[in-house]
């Protein structure tokens, strides 16, 4: 008897994973695809490191959104919304909405080339189908629950995962030079830009917002009658598991780069690294590369559209319709893709566009779970803000770096 009631209290606190696994989705986005395949094709493994610096980073950063959402029951949006006067919430909301459509350009597009590699489907018509997929599976949680979402998500990740690791069984990589790449150093200002690029795909702003309003009801039915402490171990194994998995399938997109595609041409898009993979790995593996950035695009897009809406509901008071709201965000990337602008080349500086925004979002989480007054007993220790600090810092410096190198080299 004894022995049944642990299985069941362990199964209960298996149930508590989910909402991390929502946010990871949006950290393994077809942005990450190409920065970091971009990264390892140019590069080798000289941003290894940054590709670790940025996953440490997340864990940290999504932690504290979840901490607060769960301490407050408010997501941090709805925090911002009740302090900032009227003007300045519109401003803030602006900046947020201009991330959402930078977020939402990097994964229709995606989507939209997933589409053209498997189908043969024109841009624009895979980026209409992306967008018109990614409500079908937000519908999931409005007719099911969030519970319902998150193995959604949790399937999409799993496909992804076998998707962007086959790769490596074919060609694996160097030990020794993967090891070197852990050393920080950068290779001229395109390696400053992509390592931005990295930072703003990995520690992202809307999902920092998403991430408090998934835990602002306690996980629902499945977290009553169960402690604080209780429900801070669990997402802290939540956040790890997530963030683990994306850091490592992040890691696995740079360093097959690095060891299959490093030097090769054609590897400036998306549909050449394609054709490359195809050439150097084969066509089983490019198969399943193209089938994962499909999910990706697919689950991403869905996670940026809810994350949108949260942030407009917090800071506006307003919750437009689903199709309306993903038109907004989905139209500029449509555009993009009519217009004939290269692809993955808007992913990339989506990317950068993102990590411009990490501040905006990233500050005010740290000021917010440093406050006793808003956090009680639960409020940050001391490292805890020194090391959110360290990363809202480093951020911020490669903002600098990046607008520097941009606009005198």
């Amino acid at each position: 008897m004894l022995g049944g009631m642990l299985v069941r209290d362990r199964l209960r606190r298996v149930a508590l994973l989910g909402p991390a696994f929502i946010a990871a989705v949006a950290y393994v986005d077809p942005g990450n695809v190409a920065t970091n395949v971009t990264a390892g094709a140019s590069f080798g493994y000289t941003l290894v490191w940054v590709v670790v610096l940025a996953n440490v980073m997340a864990v940290l950063v999504q932690y504290l959104s979840a901490k607060l959402g769960l301490i407050t029951g408010r997501s941090l949006s709805t925090h911002l919304g009740e302090r900032l006067p009227t003007r300045t919430r519109i401003a803030y909301w602006l900046q947020a909405e201009a991330i959402a459509i930078a977020t939402d350009l990097a994964e229709v597009v995606g989507g939209a080339i997933a589409l053209y590699l498997l189908f043969d489907l024109p841009l624009v018509a895979g980026a209409l189908v992306t967008v018109v997929v990614s409500v079908l599976i937000l519908m999931i949680g409005d007719w099911r629950g969030q519970s319902a979402l998150e193995r959604v998500i949790m399937g999409f990740l799993a496909l992804i995962a076998v998707g962007f690791v086959a790769g490596l069984f074919v060609a694996p990589p160097e030990a020794g030079a993967l090891a070197g790449g852990l050393v920080p150093r950068f290779d001229g200002a395109e390696s400053v830009l992509l390592a931005s690029g990295i930072i703003g795909a990995t520690v992202m702003p809307h999902v920092i917002y998403l991430h408090s309003s998934l835990t602002t009801s306690r996980l629902g039915s499945r977290g009553h009658g169960l402690s604080l402490p209780t429900l801070l171990r669990a997402t802290r194994v939540d956040v790890v598991a997530a963030l683990v998995l994306a850091g490592l399938l992040n890691l696995s997109l740079l360093v097959l780069a690095a060891s299959a595609l490093y030097g090769l041409e054609g590897t400036e898009t998306l549909t050449g690294v394609h054709e490359v993979v195809t050439s150097e790995l084969g066509a089983g593996v490019a198969l399943l590369f193209a089938v994962a950035l499909l999910g990706s695009g697919l689950a991403s897009t869905s996670v940026g559209s809810a994350a949108g809406a949260e942030v407009m509901q917090g800071l506006l008071g307003m919750r437009l319709p689903r199709l309306l709201r993903r038109l907004i965000t989905a139209i500029p990337a449509v555009i993009v893709i009519a217009i004939g602008v290269e692809p993955s080349r808007a992913l990339i500086v989506s990317q950068v566009v993102l990590s411009l925004g990490i501040p905006f979002a990233l500050i005010p989480l740290v000021v917010l779970t440093a406050s006793s007054s808003v956090m009680g007993e639960h409020v940050n220790r001391r490292a805890v803000t020194a090391a959110a600090c360290v990363v809202a810092t480093i951020v911020i410096a490669l903002n600098v770096s990046l607008l520097w190198l941009t606009f005198t080299g």
